[in-house]
């Protein structure tokens, strides 16, 4: 099957399971957003929406959270893992938020990008789910199902965006990132896979899946 062939039916067959797509992180406002996506590298939406809650009644704008001290964000987010580096962070661009940005999140890929403890993909989903801004998050799902589409080698995220962005009609961008994420979950996970169960795979999946 030609690429622009299994793009096609990718894309039909996303629309036809996750029609309407919604950002699975709980968040009120662009910080609050920006900090729930930041906790939640290395663990799961589920575990972060559990803490954000307790943490965002404290103090859900940065004016509010640098008010609070390292032991009381860390006593929070400790579940999430990586709590040490995520409470710094979260302090660290708190403030940075409140002296160089009169506390609004930038609508800024470069400018998000340099606060501590966001990467290319936290700024990806903030520029994409805050700011309508067509962008491409690429996660571990993402990565996976590329690579197991025979979209991309998988030999790097920053290749499997490179992929993505050249294959996928950018204005279904951010839909198509919520999509296969939801779609990797629940149908095409890491481990425990069975590529002639997955609607998607079966159809399309590289051919060294099935040997």
């Amino acid at each position: 099957m030609l690429k622009k062939d299994k793009v096609n039916f990718i894309i039909n067959k996303l629309d036809e399971i996750y029609p309407e797509v919604s950002p699975p992180l709980t968040h009120s406002n662009h910080y609050t957003l920006l900090i729930a996506v930041l906790l939640s590298a290395n663990t799961t939406d589920k575990s972060v929406n559990k803490i954000t809650p307790t943490l965002f009644a404290k103090a859900n704008t940065p004016q509010k959270m640098i008010t609070l001290d390292y032991e009381t964000i860390y006593s929070i987010i400790r579940p999430c893992g990586l709590g040490p580096a995520k409470s710094r962070a979260i302090l660290g661009l708190s403030q940075i938020l409140v002296d160089k940005y009169n506390g609004k999140v930038p609508n800024d890929f470069s400018a998000l990008e340099s606060f501590p403890g966001v990467g290319h993909k936290t700024a990806s989903v903030v520029m994409s789910q805050a700011f309508g801004v067509p962008a491409f998050a690429v996660d571990t799902h993402v990565h996976r199902l590329m690579y197991r589409w025979g979209l991309s080698s998988g030999r790097s995220v920053k290749e499997t965006e490179k992929d993505a962005k050249r294959l996928f009609p950018e204005q279904k961008w951010s839909k198509l990132h919520l999509q296969i994420v939801f779609y990797g979950r629940a149908y095409c996970p890491a481990r425990n896979f069975n590529p002639e169960k997955c609607p998607i795979t079966s159809v399309v999946g590289r051919r060294s899946l099935f040997r």
